[in-house]
């Protein structure tokens, strides 16, 4: 019996490409480039700054230059946090539903805190949330269990009784290595090399209210 549902948040929960995708781009435009359409972003931007600059400027953690590109990546991404962030359709009427139906639900990301609780906040979901475990606020990040572990102790509910719904592969194997039940946001950014069929969950949704139906 599923007693909580839990979300991974960029890519699953929150649309957060077109404003990540703002400060990739930003950057190239001050370098002379072009800027890259949302179609190309959209599919790396659960991997943050490291997928967004390999894909801006082919450049890796331990490259020359890289630890500075970040943080100008970073800083500009703080400045326009939550300028077209939104949720994604449906949802709403999701937390909604699962509200109405006295299920609690939390959000465990590897964004880092100061990130993702400003833009919790402005989403209007903080007040509603059961919890939130960001990236930096564990010693391990997904794919490890721990944030997933950390996150049905605080809401009081076990493992096996938890969903949680992701849009990566490191979703799937950090929710099966916590003992969760994962279901694959397959309208996400599904940012892998494997089609999200064969990551290792049992069920795909195409859109968030299909999960009730696993409730």
């Amino acid at each position: 019996m599923i007693k909580a549902v839990l979300f991974d948040f960029d890519g699953t929960l929150a649309d957060t490409a077109p404003d990540l995708g703002h400060a990739l781009n930003r950057q190239r435009i001050a370098r002379g480039l072009t800027e890259l359409p949302i179609t190309q972003i959209r599919p790396v931007a659960s991997a943050g700054a490291r997928g967004l600059l390999k894909l801006g400027f082919n450049i890796k953690p331990g490259d020359n230059g890289y630890e500075s590109m970040r943080e100008e990546f970073l800083d500009f991404y703080t400045q326009r946090l939550c300028h077209d962030t939104c949720l994604f359709p449906g949802i709403e009427a999701l937390l909604n539903q699962l509200e109405t139906m006295n299920l609690p639900w939390g959000i465990v990301t590897n964004k880092p805190s100061r990130f993702a609780h400003p833009i919790i906040k402005t989403l209007g979901l903080a007040q509603r949330v059961a919890c939130v475990i960001c990236g930096d606020e564990t010693a391990h990040t997904k794919p490890h269990p721990e944030p997933l572990l950390i996150a049905s102790e605080k809401m009081t509910v076990s493992p096996p009784h938890c969903i949680y719904l992701g849009d990566d592969i490191r979703d799937v194997q950090a929710s099966l290595a916590a003992g969760m039940q994962p279901i694959v946001a397959r309208y996400g950014y599904l940012g892998n090399d494997q089609p999200p069929e064969t990551w290792g969950a049992q069920h795909l949704i195409d859109h968030p209210e299909e999960l009730l139906a696993h409730l």
